[in-house]
């Protein structure tokens, strides 16, 4: 336990919430693909397709702290732990907050163009996406990370002059 937490930095036990819960989030969308993918196999099948997947999410994830751990500025390595949460936390929730909200507006597949409903769809998720990226940032205390990081990504849409 002392290895993990030295190559996480991490000083104080709370902090080991945080690797905890990438392991259930990463094990439950392991569960949740091999469901979707091989939901006919038999118990024992779909417990070793589980840990496979679950193994190759775990490489994915470990290769991509490498690669962002360079670019993305942060006091300790395990808060790329609690970065990565709070994205999955604010893609999840974009979906969960622009779905009941385009129903609410009365658009649906039915009375408006397929396509037209889904660009629609993507640009109320992107806005809500922006605001809850800052939210969940602030609430589980990276709000300087996404600050900045809402900053970059508003500049690259070309809206300059809110960032400003």
């Amino acid at each position: 336990m002392e290895t993990f937490k030295k190559n996480w930095e991490i000083q104080k036990n709370w902090q080991l919430i945080f690797p905890f819960l990438g392991l259930v989030g990463l094990g439950y969308s392991s569960y949740k693909l091999a469901a979707a993918l091989f939901k006919h196999l038999n118990l024992l099948l779909f417990i070793c397709t589980t840990a496979v997947i679950f193994f190759i999410l775990l490489r994915v994830t470990l290769f991509l702290f490498k690669k962002l751990e360079k670019k993305w500025i942060l006091q300790y390595r395990w808060e790329m732990i609690r970065v990565f949460i709070i994205f999955a936390m604010t893609g999840t929730s974009s979906v969960f907050v622009s779905r009941p909200l385009i129903k609410f507006i009365g658009i649906t597949k039915e009375n408006l163009n397929p396509l037209l409903y889904w660009v629609l769809y993507l640009i109320i998720g992107l806005i809500f996406y922006q605001i809850l990226l800052v939210f969940f940032g602030w609430a589980l205390g990276q709000f300087k990370f996404f600050w900045e990081f809402e900053k970059k990504m508003l500049r690259r849409f070309g809206l300059k002059r809110f960032v400003d």
